[in-house]
């Protein structure tokens, strides 16, 4: 499960989304953030399936690789589902034991699902089509209005960028943690929540001290390239968007529009 994990790298490969400019694909993604939670019926997350689906086809990420970053969060999945189809008043449609199965608990738990899932599935392409120096650049150059009001920027998409650029190298160390644990006879599958919980020590210590340890190393490494913050840096690639990047931006303001049109409507 710790390799299924796709949030934060990158899928190379030559495609028209990969070659979009970076700050439209971060608004993009936003913006699509935003028409996930104005959406309010099935119809309207059938439209946005749509959309994210012919955007996969373009990206030529393949949807196998995709649907593969569902796995690590499908604890969260069962656990929102489960919370929403008990707690929620209405008409019961099955009683499990003291549990009791409503029509609203119902509706309300396969709609968030969904909505979990499309958002999930978005935000990851937005990382496996953009290298992570593009997206600092888009993140910093979207952000640069702030710099008049004494805002550091660029140290934030730094961070943000570097934050997302070592999940896979956590997830990987994570992994040979529990391998080596593993081979010295440590058993993390048997015994009762508590007894699993206590058994994760081994882990999370190791991976803590890895962790600081790639933070530093990290450090070091940018100081020696006397790393400054972003005060008089240059880029070798500017950026410059095109016609097809104001395309596909105003494709997205219109795929807004049309949403928000759907709950008003609807």
């Amino acid at each position: 499960m710790i390799r299924d994990i796709t949030l934060g790298q990158y899928y190379p490969v030559q495609s028209f989304v990969h070659r979009l400019d970076p700050r439209v694909k971060i608004t993009a993604a936003v913006l699509y953030i935003i028409e996930l939670f104005i959406v309010n019926d099935f119809p309207g997350f059938a439209v946005c399936a749509g959309v994210l689906a012919a955007v996969v086809g373009i990206s030529r990420v393949p949807p196998r690789f995709i649907m593969r970053g569902l796995k690590p969060i499908l604890i969260i999945l069962i656990f929102t589902f489960c919370l929403n189809i008990f707690m929620i008043d209405g008409r019961v449609l099955y009683h499990i034991g003291p549990l009791r199965v409503t029509d609203n608990g119902l509706y309300t738990a396969v709609f968030m699902s969904i909505r979990l899932i499309l958002l999930i599935i978005g935000t990851s392409l937005l990382t496996l089509t953009t290298t992570p120096i593009s997206l600092t650049d888009g993140i910093e150059r979207l952000l640069s209005p702030l710099n008049k009001v004494g805002v550091a920027t660029h140290e934030i998409a730094m961070m943000m960028s570097i934050a997302l650029r070592f999940i896979p190298t956590l997830m990987e160390e994570t992994d040979k943690i529990i391998k080596a644990q593993q081979a010295r006879g440590a058993d993390f599958e048997s015994g009762n929540i508590f007894a699993r919980a206590k058994s994760l020590i081994p882990i999370l210590v190791p991976l803590f001290v890895s962790a600081f340890r790639i933070a530093q190393d990290l450090a070091m490494a940018m100081e020696a390239r006397c790393y400054r913050g972003g005060a008089g840096r240059t880029r070798m690639n500017g950026m410059k968007m095109g016609r097809a990047d104001a395309l596909c931006l105003a494709g997205m303001f219109l795929f807004l529009g049309v949403i928000i049109g759907m709950r008003i409507m609807f």
